[in-house]
């Protein structure tokens, strides 16, 4: 029961299969969730941006838009809210390709009820730990955490998803020397399948957009045998 004074936690479901949307929502519901139910994409898509949700449930496989250009688009316009995606695809590359597009989370249909409440609570409690300050600012880089932008000298720069969570990342941890697992573990989602070496393109792209001179970086210092360190 949701103690008094206190709002419900809000979870958008995106659902088309009526057997497996009704599940969820009730499932949900006897778990003191407030729950929503969408079954188009595009829908969807316009209504995660009109009302604040905690969470999104997120089917791949949807009529209008499908989960993945739902994510992107969510993403593209600074939707922070953590997105599960539910999928009865398996194959490897798709899951990574919605991490890169900004998903938090997979669950593989069929999937147990007592999983996917595992998984929703991880990632409210996730969304919870992660709460941002407003903005930081170093050099001529400001990140704005709550518009899900960064600008250098007042113009925009243009980051992936992924790009945003790891320097995110960097900015939460200044000062310590964070590993390539450490940064695995942290802004990729559970379970992904990524080398260190991804690692290293991601931080070397992420160089390029904020660094004075991405050759000689002085924010993002490699510890040769140790990892990586933000010094802004």
């Amino acid at each position: 029961m949701t103690p008094a004074g206190k709002d419900m936690t809000k979870i958008l479901v995106v659902e088309d299969e009526p057997g497996i949307a009704l599940g969820l929502e009730d499932d949900l519901k006897m778990e003191g969730y407030e729950v929503e139910v969408i079954a188009d994409g595009a829908a969807a898509s316009r209504r995660a941006r009109e009302q604040a949700f905690d969470l999104i449930l997120l089917d791949v496989m949807l009529p209008g838009k499908d989960g993945f250009e739902v994510c992107r688009e969510l993403r593209r316009h600074g939707l922070r809210t953590p997105i599960l995606m539910l999928t009865a695809r398996t194959q490897e590359a798709e899951k990574v390709m919605g991490f890169e597009l900004g998903a938090d989370d997979y669950v593989t249909k069929p999937f147990g009820t007592r999983e996917l409440r595992a998984r929703v609570k991880a990632l409210l409690r996730r969304a919870a730990h992660d709460q941002e300050p407003d903005s930081y600012r170093f050099g001529d880089v400001e990140m704005d955490f709550q518009r899900g932008e960064v600008r250098r000298n007042g113009a925009s720069v243009e980051l992936t998803p992924l790009e945003f969570k790891l320097l995110a990342v960097f900015i939460r941890s200044r000062g310590r020397v964070l590993s390539r697992d450490h940064l695995l573990a942290a802004a990729w989602a559970p379970d992904t399948f990524a080398s260190e070496r991804i690692v290293d393109n991601h931080i070397a792209n992420l160089r390029k957009k904020i660094e004075p001179d991405p050759a000689k970086p002085q924010y993002l210092r490699n510890l040769r045998g140790l990892g990586y360190r933000f010094d802004g």
